[in-house]
């Protein structure tokens, strides 16, 4: 932890007038009502809510019901609480093929298509060697099929989801040189940790690439295939005289998927017109491969916590009655690249000037009991020193988490601010938070259910986030936003 940070963040909140230290309405945060809700929405029949499918539409009405229980106002499209969207997803084909030296290599199981490109291809295989032995940088392969020997000496691997990450870490090493100097196509052989990596890397690569309408993926711009073969391959690809014939079709396909919204309306004559804005996101991950027995990804903490606790934050509002309006959005298909928060920006049903915060959370239920942290406080992530301020002193009156500060700096090899739905918004300028437990083992397998929870520090965050957001929300003036506000990608 960067304790002096910390330090210097809490003594500025202490020193800073802001609106009652208890506001009205935290008693209607309940542990049993969250755990209750977050069972409810990571259970079972919603087959882990995977983005632009029925199940996730299934959850959406499920949570727009809790908002009509509650008292939320239809915020969405045409009076309702839903703001459909259509998700573009490119696939692969199964009516691709690929051959090498005339034998057929199973889509998938044999040959795995990482990087998708409409292409035709007949033509010799030019063997590189090992990846640690090539300068990919100068290496002659204008026009050529090449083949080369994945190789993860040089990287590193202490990150989340190490087996979804290590072919996109390898291409980015080893093939985007390659691409940048002309090669037609690319043949990956797997090394040992690709092989252990094969059924996780598989499974997301034959998913597609998914975005919004006129998003940059959703037409295909790639221009040469990328493809994973086993290291049983290697034999066929030395032989000297290696050919490549692939038929790689790729096609298109428009799913629903659905941000939720629902409002409660500001009680100030003025202030109603300007909007804090809670966000979380719906989508998990499916059904996938069987880990440790079980193949629904349910999402309890990613992201299930995070709605139940706005969904009690919205309990307490309507006990508070706040000056500001405040809209929950849930967003539809955050797993898919954020594509609900982008098309809430693009195509907002508030006034996108209006917006002056937004608080996001994402993981919210797990790790230590005294533990937390905040996204959005630290240069150049920060968008509003007086809303960091806001969120430290609602911190100390509160639950007085030690707060990580590392996981926000631009050096995190996480990446992770880049990765949630604030950050549509935050790229806007508009001051933002996301709040966090941060990673654990479980995240993105089916053990991320919601039996291993933590509820009473997820009660913690959830009085945390209102505490915060009741500042936002009755004071005299809005969160100022950084004049220099830049992210640094």
């Amino acid at each position: 932890m960067n304790k002096t940070l910390t330090q210097l963040l809490l003594a500025a909140a202490c020193t800073t007038s802001f609106a009652q230290q208890t506001p009205p309405g935290l008693s209607a945060i309940r542990t049993a009502e969250l755990k209750k809700d977050l069972y409810g929405m990571a259970d079972a029949r919603f087959k882990g809510r995977s983005a632009g499918t029925v199940d996730e539409l299934k959850a959406a009405a499920w949570t727009a019901d809790l908002y009509r229980s509650i008292g939320l106002k239809p915020a969405g499209d045409d009076g309702t609480y839903f703001q459909y969207f259509d998700m573009v997803r490119n696939e692969v084909s199964p009516q691709s093929g690929i051959r090498i030296n005339g034998k057929n290599y199973a889509l998938w199981q044999e040959a795995a298509v990482a990087q998708m490109a409409n292409a035709s291809l007949d033509a010799p295989i030019t063997y590189l060697g090992n990846a640690l032995n090539v300068d990919t940088s100068n290496a002659d392969v204008k026009g050529k099929v090449v083949a080369i020997e994945a190789n993860g000496k040089d990287i590193n691997l202490d990150v989340s989801l190490p087996t979804w990450r290590y072919s996109r870490y390898i291409y980015q090493k080893y093939g985007a040189p390659l691409v940048r100097r002309g090669a037609a196509a690319i043949l990956f052989i797997a090394d040992d940790y690709a092989e252990k990596a094969w059924a996780d890397a598989a499974e997301n690569f034959k998913r597609g690439s998914f975005d919004i309408e006129g998003g940059p993926a959703a037409n295909v711009t790639t221009t040469v295939p990328v493809i994973w073969l086993h290291q049983a391959a290697k034999n066929e690809l030395t032989s000297g005289n290696a050919r490549l014939q692939a038929n790689i079709i790729l096609q298109q396909y428009r799913y629903p998927s659905a941000n939720i919204v629902g409002i409660i309306p500001g009680s100030d004559p003025v202030l109603k017109n300007e909007y804090l804005l809670y966000s979380g996101h719906t989508d998990a991950h499916g059904i996938r491969n069987i880990i440790k027995g079980d193949s629904i990804y349910y999402g309890a903490d990613d992201n299930a916590s995070v709605n139940v606790a706005m969904l009690a934050c919205a309990r307490a509002f309507m006990q508070s009655k706040p000056k500001r309006s405040v809209i929950f959005v849930i967003h539809g298909a955050e797993e898919r690249g954020l594509l609900g928060s982008r098309y809430f920006v693009s195509k907002p049903t508030v006034p996108l000037d209006k917006i002056v915060t937004v608080l996001n959370g994402d993981m919210i239920g797990r790790k230590h009991p005294d533990s937390a942290a905040i996204l959005g406080s630290q240069v150049p992530h920060r968008t509003s020193l007086e809303l960091v301020n806001m969120a430290m002193a609602a911190n100390n009156e509160g639950p007085r988490f030690k707060l990580d500060t590392l996981w926000d700096k631009p050096t995190h090899v996480e990446g992770w601010y880049f990765r949630s739905d604030h950050l549509p918004y935050a790229r806007l300028g508009i001051p933002s938070l996301m709040y966090t437990t941060l990673l654990h083992p479980d995240y993105h397998t089916p053990q991320d259910d919601a039996a291993r929870i933590d509820y009473d520090k997820l009660k913690k965050m959830t009085d945390w986030m209102y505490r915060t957001g009741y500042k936002v929300a009755n004071a005299a003036k809005a969160p100022a936003r950084d004049k220099d506000f830049k992210l640094e990608r």
